[in-house]
């Protein structure tokens, strides 16, 4: 099975800002702690599967709520 591409940790912070989402309820709906989603919006550590597969479907899914936010993480890179 092919492992799910998921944006920069940078990127993942400001997907859920744009949504106004909490990293306590990113965390309820994927299934693990706060504290996971803290490393992995840091860059401290990625996420396994099956939790990376229900974390890449939730951002794919604020990404193409709020694209321009991937678009202005490329043009910060």
């Amino acid at each position: 099975m092919q492992s799910v591409r998921l944006p920069a940790p940078a990127a993942r912070a400001r997907l859920r800002q744009a949504a106004s989402l909490t990293q306590a309820e990113v965390a309820e709906a994927i299934g693990v702690h706060r504290i996971q989603v803290v490393r992995w919006e840091s860059g401290q550590a990625e996420p396994r599967n099956p939790h990376r597969r229900a974390y890449g479907r939730l951002l794919a899914g604020l990404a193409a709520q709020y694209p321009e936010v991937l678009a202005s993480t490329a043009e910060a890179s």
